[in-house]
């Protein structure tokens, strides 16, 4: 099976139906139906349109335009013809002359060429699209002389492009549109815009979606202008390509002489996929390829399809990682090491400046250097690396101006200061100021630095190089798309409000299975006050209403914003037995919950979708959802197994069953995958994400999680039945190491009007005989949900009983009680073995009552009280707060695990002191006194973005109520980076996805509680970006869990005995 091009492909189509919307975020200028002044470019009297370009622009215009074409023909089934104004022209060419296959010393063969789209003869009077390059494009030009094209607000800016209907344009052309660009990319973006106004997804090839016809179609008479991109380069990074993309290849595309087919044919699906996403740079696939040399037709047809060619932070002066390995060092030309083996080295970058000057145009140049294998520079010490660096990169600035004979600041630069490197900064690292800071964020969706002090004055400006996969420590995540657009929004637009404007470039991996990150990180790019991090929902309904139409569109992006909050509250790779608790809180019940839900709603939403729509829906949001539903169901059923093992039930088997169905089902949905549209995208997702073991890189093989199995012939000596409770590992009767020898009593976490509403106990077989059992209470207004029942290895299921209090009945006092639970069964010694006591089950209950002037606030139950942090009841203002300084807090909607977040706003706001900024505020109702009140900060894992000089805090006072504020303490919680490390406890907080799970954390804070009463908490976020997503006070009964306590009782918001807390779902 071949995929050389999208033409090769069936093009699904929608007859019937209209196009749904304009280009994602953009002016809209098309429209389905007629209006006044409207002009109509499809279904009228012209039987077949024509396009009119001139044969004097960019082959990269002229290629497009043809797209537009026949972008025209997939919408209404008849493609419009390209022009050029000449009778009998011949397809635009682009000449090239190829490297020669000696990769040392550069040299080229005969000219070859890339064609361009076949044109017709001109025709004026079906001309009804004219698209141009000012001071490209004679007819372009001639409208501007004419005054009828007015380009001031386009003409000299970058990327720009204006789009009017103008009559008369041509002689013999009554109307028609014309597009302008300022440059050859603003052009492309004009027409790639219309394009996707008519119904042409950029992801049509990429991701299936289907072309939404239309015969009729109008450009609206207002015209449009469309200024400068945000971010003057915007592109995306292949990387990490195997087992994924490469299998893919493999499937699909001839090999190269070097490996894996990386070759034009596979890339012009690529470019063209970039420019209609409106990005214009790549760095092209690493691992197993050489992007120059695999094809000597990549690199100038990149230059063809105006693409910015760069190469990833790795691979300085526009040479592939591999190419020195392959053809230096593997040939005894030395090491890759800049202080034994310079002078070849300098001819490597020599050679690869000289390789790429034809296409200089569209070049941007990687400076500095790594060490082999991107890995840091070993063997010398930071002084010595620092010197090192600053020579090598003047010299490779001085083989630039050589060959390319210009001036160095004339040749677009970046040093991506990924890792070790941006360490060196602080160790006196001096940049020329005109090659671009590209700072990285910490392989995890963090931004580690943005411009600061006289960095934002530089003429090089200042960038960022983003992930939304990788490959290494902690841990792999690059199977499926696990990344939360609202944490994407803000750190960018953080970095982007600092002054990195200049190069986003964001690590996708394979590109199939991240389309909706990548679409958003690039839309963002390009218009970043459309698409700020306040639009992310917007921006989820505009994409949804693009891609599969607007009767779905709210209950889609609804899904894909709770997939996302899943997704990223621990990558799938991450998922391990351990993670989620299966005894507290009802943790991983809750989890399970929430998948299903979503799973059965996407499910829903999926039959409901006409057919064509249904592959697009399946790889881009259904697959993830069902991948992340199954990965969950393994490891917390396994989870389950263990503890039924080590509580000898018989269902330890019956979870191991469960498991081994969800991991079979894992499978098959990759095979669902494989077998979509005759196996279009086969092997693209046969990436490992099971049997990781502690070790971060990738098993070689999916394997499940170790389980036990329990014998079940022979029954326990305890005797049939088992009892366990919420809570604990234990189970009575018998012995095991989580309760004394011979104990008899399992105690339930406490039940209190302001806690949850209920718990719950589990009555289960572990033996080899049916047993009835009953329970009974010794106080008549503690409930059972069930007061007997059976459980055996015929009756397959274990009874979960929960016990309630009625509070109405209960004395109306205030004191402490314990309520007890008692067993018997139907089989004497065989289900409760008389060698051991009956068991009991004791349940605390604590009996309160707030006073009536406590009105607002928080509510401790179970020794604890849980706050997310958006819901707090106020914001402090110091008295020390300059006045209109305009520091205040912004809520950020379905940021980090559960809820939200909530940060220091706006985001420019430099570093503050309790005294000069503004504090969230809570009430809090205690009833616990204590020494000792840890208070945790669960925060989003932000770095040090403004250097460790200047690390992140937060301050936090509490303090009795209508008392003095106690002294805030300041806490700074990111530690300092030393080399190529990263600060202090990251493993865990990229891990966790927050800053506080770890006890290694230092965002706890010990607070003295006097005595019971109402209490005031003050939360400062000393910085933008110290994002407070949950609060929890623990005044020593908070049990092990992964999300934290479910939020407790508030008073005006929640009803006394009937809060439904028992989970973090509410």
């Amino acid at each position: 099976m071949q995929l050389l091009s999208p033409n090769c492909q069936l093009l699904a189509a929608v007859f019937g139906l209209a196009p749904f919307t304009a280009a994602l975020g953009q002016q809209q200028i098309i429209s389905f139906t007629n209006s006044p002044d409207a002009f109509q470019v499809a279904g009228g009297s012209i039987s077949q349109p024509q396009i009119l370009v001139s044969s004097d622009d960019y082959w990269g215009v002229i290629r497009a335009a043809g797209d537009l074409a026949k972008d025209f023909g997939r919408v209404t089934g008849t493609d419009f013809t390209l022009s050029n104004g000449e009778v009998g022209a011949t397809p635009a060419a682009y000449e090239y002359r190829p490297i020669t296959r000696n990769y040392t010393n550069y040299s080229v063969s005969e000219p070859q060429h890339f064609y361009g789209p076949e044109y017709v003869d001109p025709s004026a009077e079906n001309t009804v699209i004219i698209a141009g390059t000012i001071g490209y494009s004679q007819v372009i030009d001639d409208l501007i002389t004419s005054g009828k094209l007015d380009v001031l607000g386009i003409e000299g800016k970058w990327e720009a492009f204006a789009t009017k209907i103008i009559e008369e344009p041509i002689e013999g052309c009554s109307r028609a549109m014309v597009i302008a660009g300022s440059d050859p990319r603003g052009t492309i973006f004009g027409i790639y815009d219309i394009s996707e106004q008519i119904g042409v997804s950029p992801w049509y090839w990429w991701a299936d979606v289907p072309i939404k016809q239309s015969k009729e179609i109008y450009v609206l008479p207002h015209g449009k202008v469309q200024g400068s991109p945000s971010v003057k380069y915007r592109g995306f990074f292949i990387n990490d390509e195997q087992p994924g993309l490469s299998g893919w290849i493999r499937w699909n595309y001839p090999d190269t002489p070097y490996g894996d087919g990386y070759a034009a044919n596979f890339y012009s699906n690529v470019f063209e996929l970039l420019l209609r996403l409106r990005a214009n740079y790549l760095w092209p696939a690493l691992w197993g390829t050489m992007f120059e040399v695999d094809d000597p037709a990549n690199q100038p047809l990149a230059d063809a399809w105006e693409v910015v060619l760069g190469s990833s932070h790795t691979e300085p002066m526009m040479r592939a990682q591999n190419e020195f390995g392959t053809f230096y060092t593997n040939e005894g030309l030395g090491p890759w090491a800049y202080n034994l083996n310079n002078k070849t080295i300098d001819e490597y970058f020599v050679y690869g400046a000289q390789r790429a000057k034809p296409y200089a145009r569209n070049s941007l140049w990687t400076m500095g250097m790594r060490g082999t294998g991107d890995s840091a520079i070993e063997g010398l010490g930071v002084d010595a690396i620092v010197a090192m660096l600053e020579t090598l990169v003047q010299n490779q600035r001085a083989i630039l101006e050589d060959v390319l004979e210009i001036e160095a600041p004339d040749a677009p630069q970046m040093w991506c200061l990924y890792k070790e490197v941006m360490s060196y900064i602080l160790q006196g690292l001096t940049i020329p100021e005109d090659i671009t800071l590209l700072w990285a964020d910490d392989n995890w969706g963090n931004v580690r630095r943005v411009p600061i002090g006289n960095e934002t004055a530089r003429s090089g400006g200042a960038g960022v190089y983003y992930h939304l996969e990788y490959v290494g420590s902690p841990r792999n995540y690059k199977w499926i798309n696990t990344i939360q657009l609202e944490r994407t929004a803000e750190q960018m637009q953080l970095a982007y409000e600092h002054g990195a404007d200049r190069i986003w470039v964001v690590n996708v991996g394979d590109i199939k299975p991240l389309e909706i990150p990548l679409s958003h990180f690039l839309d963002m790019a390009y218009d970043i006050d459309k698409w700020s991090l306040d639009n992310v929902s917007d921006w989820t309904v505009a994409w949804v209403t693009r891609e599969f139409g607007s009767e779905h569109a709210t209950s889609i992006a609804e899904i894909m914003t709770r997939f996302g909050m899943f997704a990223a509250r621990r990558k799938f790779e991450l998922v391990e037995p351990y993670v989620y608790s299966v005894i507290n809180y009802n943790e991983g019940d809750a989890i399970l919950g929430q998948w299903q839900g979503l799973a059965d709603d996407a499910q829903a939403i999926y039959s409901q979708l006409d057919e064509v729509y249904q592959p697009a829906f399946f790889e881009m949001i259904l697959h993830p959802i069902l991948g992340g539903q199954l990965v969950h169901q393994v490891q917390i059923g396994a989870a389950k197994n263990m503890i039924y093992a080590g509580q000898h039930r018989n269902s330890a088997n019956d979870m191991i069953s469960q498991v081994l169905t969800s991991f079979d089902a894992d499978g098959e949905l990759t095979a669902r995958w494989d077998s979509l549209l005759d196996g279009k995208w086969k092997n693209m997702l046969d990436q490992t994400h099971f049997g990781y073991d502690g070790y971060w890189q990738q098993p070689m093989r999916n394997v499940l999680p170790a389980m036990s199995y329990v014998q079940k012939a022979v029954s326990s000596v305890a005797g049939n039945v088992g009892i366990a409770v919420e809570g604990q590992n234990a189970s009575i009767p018998g012995d095991d190491k989580y309760h004394p020898n011979s104990g008899n009593t399992l105690v339930l976490p406490p039940l209190d009007p302001y806690g949850p509403v209920a718990r719950w106990f589990d009555v289960f077989s572990r033996g080899t005989t049916n047993c009835d059992w009953w329970a009974e209470t010794d106080m008549p207004w503690v409930k059972l949900s069930q007061y007997d029942g059976t459980v055996g290895p015929d009756n397959g299921t274990d009874s979960r009983v929960y016990i309630s209090i009625d509070w109405a009945s209960a004395p109306q006092v205030v004191n402490d009680t314990v309520a007890n639970i008692n067993f018997s069964t139907g089989r004497g010694h065989v289900g409760f073995s008389t060698w051991y006591s009956k068991p009991v089950v004791q349940l605390p209950i604590n009996l309160r009552a707030l006073p009536s002037n406590f009105t607002e606030g928080y509510v401790e139950s179970d020794k604890h009280i849980s706050i997310e942090g958006p819901n707090y009841q106020r914001i402090y203002s110091p008295p020390s707060l300059a006045p209109g300084s305009g520091i205040t807090y912004h809520t950020l909607r379905n940021h980090g695990r559960t809820l939200g977040g909530v940060t220091l706003w706006p985001l420019t706001t430099p570093p503050q002191t309790p005294d000069s900024a503004p504090a969230l505020e809570y009430d809090l109702y205690l009833f616990t006194p204590t020494p000792k009140a840890n208070v945790t900060l669960y925060l989003s894992p932000t770095q040090n973005y403004l250097s460790d000089n200047a690390p992140l805090t937060f301050g936090i006072s509490f303090f009795p109520a209508g008392a003095p504020q106690a002294e805030p303490q300041v806490v700074p919680f990111v530690g300092r980076s030393v080399g190529a490390d990263m600060p202090p406890g990251w493993t865990r907080a990229v891990s966790d996805a927050v800053w506080g799970l770890a006890s290694e954390h230092n965002t706890t804070t010990a607070w003295e509680v006097a005595g019971e009463g109402a209490y005031t908490l003050r939360v400062w976020g000393l910085a933008p970006s110290v994002i407070v997503q949950k609060i929890v006070v623990d005044l020593g009964g908070v049990r092990q869990s992964y999300l934290g306590p479910p939020e407790s009782f508030r008073v005006g918001r929640d009803v006394v005995g009937g809060y439904e807390g028992g989970s973090f779902v509410r």
